[in-house]
This record gives C-alpha cells, structure tokens and sequence, in this order.
C-alpha cells in the first residue's frame, strides 16, 4: 500500500518506459533518412536550376552579341576620330596618328592616313598638322604612299608645318614616313631609324625529315617556289632576293635623303641606312630628328590649346576593342606581349 501523502523528495517511478509526449512526436531513424533524402534532392535540384539558368543567360548574350556584330559589321563606316561633337572653326592642331604595323589590313593604312591628312591640310583652321608615330614599321609600299602624300600636301600648303612626333618607336617604315615631315620630334628613348629591308624566310627541311612529312608542292615556274620551306635557296635565288631588297632599300634611302636634306650627318661614316637604330637623343645627333618633345611642346610652341585628332576610326572596331580590354582586364594582367606579324616572303621595313 502506497504512502500517503507521497514524499516530495522522492522521484516518480518510470521503470514502465512509457513514452512521453515529446517522445511519441520525434521521428525514428527511417524517417530521419527519408528527410535527409528529400533534403539533398531539393538542394541538387536548385543546383540543377541555376546552372541551367546560367546556361540559358550566356546563351541569349552570345545570341544578341552576334547579332550586334552581324549588324555593327554591315553598318559601321570609318568616322574622323575626335571630329563629332567639336568646334574645328577655331584655330587648332590636327593630329593624325600612325599606331602599330603599317599595313593596308591595319589601323595604320595609307589610305585613311593620307585622308586624314588631307582633310587636315584642307582646314584653314587646322594651323599646322602633326602625325603622332608609334611603329615598328610594316609595309614598304604603305609606307611611301603616305610620304609621296606628305610631300605632296607640303608643295601645296607651303605655310602649314608639317611635323613628326614619335613616340615610343619611329623605326624602319615608320621613320620612313617621319622623314617627310618639316621637323621631327622625339622623346630621349625614343626608338628611332632601322633604315632598311627585311624578308624573313626559313628552311625547316630537317625537321620534316624527322616527322616524316613530304612536300609535294607543285609549279609552273623555275623559281615560283623560291621561298619555300622546305628546301634551301641557291645561289641564284639567294642573290635574286639580295637584288629586289637592295632595290627596296634604295628607294627607303632616298626618301629619307629627299625629306632630311643636309641634316643627316654623315650618313655613311655612321652607318645611317644600314638598318641600326638609336634613342632619340642619339637621332637629334645624327640629324635624323631634330628637337626632344611631344605633341605637348607643338601646342606649347605654337601657342595653341586645342588639338583635334583626325585620325579615321570604325566607331565599331573603337567599341569591340574597347570591350575586350574590359573583358581580359583579369586575364594576365602583368603579361605584355610585343608581336610584330609577318607573312612568309613579304618584305617589312624594320
């Protein structure tokens, strides 16, 4: 028989281990597990969903960016850079900028180049015109095309100066072109000159023996594969090719003679046309430019405060460029690459 009353110090008895409330409502192992499964299947599911959605995204963008490129290809045409929007009626400099290779398939082609100029030459308010260099040279036909234009456009326009600016580098065709102005100015380290001709050619005839590779080219000609790769000049050919650079070269010679006159200084006993080249400082000594500055010291020195570049620009090309530096802006931030293209057999002024 029970005590009564019961003794508050005392526990309950619970050796019958029925089950609490709380312990009926928590849910045994087979229903844990389940719960764990739909879990994970929810959270790869909104996995799935996104990647998806990503996919999709990238997709559409490369959709409308072909688009844009199909129609920005088919529309754009060549705009005078730095012409829209401002006031060419005042007095001002016209520059006109020679970048990178010159070459009819580059930015830097003597037919937008000589327009340029002569839209610049043309403008009575454009009071003297300066070409902003930066090259490594290219072309030898581009190259002479602007200097017979530059020449030209001199003889016409007697009283606007025509100058040179060179940048990081004036070389070969670049300086080609740089000799036709009334004055040249460079930069102190200024690369500048390589007065010559170069066609690169290769003979990698041993190394197709050891992968077994065979050339089976064939011509209608004695010489029509006078530069080939896979086997060595003769003598004929090698003195052939000497000829038509040293011809080449001769007309390289005698612009620069025809457009720096008498102040090339000794150009034999310093070996002006033998393709060396020099800092700027070292050029002003030579007599192959004339004074150290920038486009800044034109507009100090001519008292003007107002430079228009009439450079021709695909507002197009301008933005797709533009784009992809913003695009690879992450992508090898510290790795600089100086590339200079050439095509087999083709002769570059360097």
């Amino acid at each position: 028989m029970p005590n009564w009353p019961p003794d508050p110090n005392k526990r309950p008895d619970n050796s019958t281990n029925q089950p609490t409330p709380m312990q009926k409502n928590q849910p045994s192992g087979q229903e844990w597990r389940l719960l764990e499964n739909t879990l994970l299947a929810s959270v790869v599911e909104q996995r799935r969903a996104r990647r998806w959605s990503i996919f999709f995204k990238l997709l559409t963008f490369g959709y409308i960016l072909l688009i844009f490129l199909t129609i920005g290809r088919g529309c754009s045409t060549k705009t005078p850079s730095g012409l829209e929007g401002v006031d060419t009626s005042k007095p001002h400099l016209a520059v006109v900028e020679i970048q990178g290779t010159i070459s009819s398939g580059d930015v830097a082609n003597a037919y937008d180049v000589n327009e340029a100029l002569t839209r610049a030459f043309e403008n009575s308010n454009a009071k003297a015109v300066a070409l902003d260099i930066n090259s490594p040279g290219g072309s030898p036909v581009q190259s002479d095309e602007i200097w017979q234009t530059m020449m030209d456009l001199r003889q016409e326009y007697p009283d606007k100066k025509l100058y040179a600016v060179i940048g990081d580098m004036g070389a070969s065709g670049a300086y080609y072109i740089a000799s036709a102005a009334d004055e040249i100015y460079v930069n102190p380290s200024s690369l500048v000159g390589s007065i010559g001709v170069i066609m690169p050619s290769y003979n990698i005839e041993g190394l197709m023996d050891k992968f077994g590779v065979k050339d089976r080219t064939i011509t209608a000609g004695e010489y029509k594969d006078i530069l080939s790769l896979s086997r060595p000049l003769t003598d004929y050919e090698e003195q052939h090719v000497e000829k038509v650079l040293d011809n080449t070269h001769k007309h390289f010679i005698n612009a620069v003679k025809e457009g720096r006159g008498d102040r090339l200084k000794n150009p034999e006993e310093n070996k002006l046309f033998s393709g060396l080249f020099w800092t700027g400082e070292q050029s002003i000594e030579l007599g192959l430019a004339d004074k150290k500055g920038s486009i800044s010291t034109l507009e100090k020195k001519l008292k003007l405060d107002n430079v228009v570049n009439y450079t021709p620009t695909d507002p197009f090309s301008l933005f797709m460029d533009r784009f992809a530096v913003k695009l690879g802006a992450g992508l090898g931030s510290s790795i600089k690459l100086d590339v200079l293209p050439q095509e087999e057999g083709q002769a570059q002024m360097r």
